[in-house]
């Protein structure tokens, strides 16, 4: 397991496969470096890419520092960029989506990334906001309670039907969902800054492609044309089929598209 030390010295675990361009995918909530989609996204564009995924903050394997800022998780970016090079291309999905044009917008350099359905949904009429989530989050995790947590999260937050978040509970990935929920609040200060959306992201000169499923709810949908109003000159595409867990293969085929076209025009 190889290992990269960010800016403030916490240890930030990676995945390494593949060989060609370096290509960095980026993890949404609940997720790790072993649970999760990114390993059987790897697999599929190893032939392509050499794939490097990782242990976000407080996940798997890797450290956690406190306290908490977005500005930690862009340093974990930068320093898995480090080692992958400046040359590299971003893929990030849901809340890893908006960690991606975190960088981006405050920096990082790169070659070109894929905003897949970074969740800036609006809000319901009603509905809490992102900040209002992020505070009732960090009190089940102070209270350590991980799984009301979750359940918090997969109903108040996603709007999953209660009773279908509380059968997840007799799942056999509950466990690995605990495991990370102590994170579920640094998901939601990344999307409560909303304001990057008219701030900071206007400066963004990365070749850009937001997508999204095309069977995605309408609020994901608003949520994909927000984030591509925001970064100039991004592209919009909509995979059809596809929701926000979007699958292994649609997912490579989308990356090999806009990154290798790219590569190929690039050199010849």
């Amino acid at each position: 397991m190889p290992t990269v030390t960010s800016r403030d010295g916490t240890t930030i675990a990676y995945s390494r496969q593949g060989q060609g361009p370096a290509l960095i995918l980026v993890d949404g909530a609940l997720c790790s470096r072993n649970f999760g989609p990114m390993p059987g996204y790897a697999a599929r564009l190893a032939n392509d890419f050499t794939v490097y995924w990782y242990d976000r903050r407080g996940r798997g394997e890797s450290g956690d520092t406190t306290p908490y800022a977005i500005e930690r998780e862009v340093e974990d970016l930068a320093a898995i960029l480090a080692v992958a090079g400046l040359s590299a291309y971003l893929f990030g999905s849901s809340s890893g989506a908006a960690l991606t044009l975190q960088g981006a917008a405050r920096g990082l350099s790169f070659k070109k990334m894929i905003l897949y359905e970074a969740p800036y949904v609006p809000v319901p009429q009603g509905g809490r906001t992102a900040s209002q989530h992020v505070e009732a989050l960090w009190a089940l995790v102070r209270a350590d309670k991980r799984g009301a947590a979750v359940t918090y999260f997969m109903s108040d937050v996603v709007g999953m039907p209660k009773f279908v978040a509380f059968f997840f509970r007799f799942a056999p990935m509950w466990s690995k969902l605990k495991a990370v929920a102590n994170t579920l609040p640094y998901d939601l200060t990344i999307m409560a800054d909303t304001a990057i959306l008219d701030g900071k992201a206007k400066s963004v000169t990365v070749p850009t492609l937001v997508a999204g499923g095309g069977k995605s709810p309408p609020s994901l949908k608003a949520a994909v044309d927000r984030v591509a109003a925001a970064v100039p000159g991004s592209k919009v595409r909509y995979l059809e089929g596809e929701t926000h867990n979007l699958r292994a293969e649609a997912a490579a085929g989308l990356m090999k598209e806009f990154f290798v076209e790219f590569e190929h025009r690039r050199t010849t």
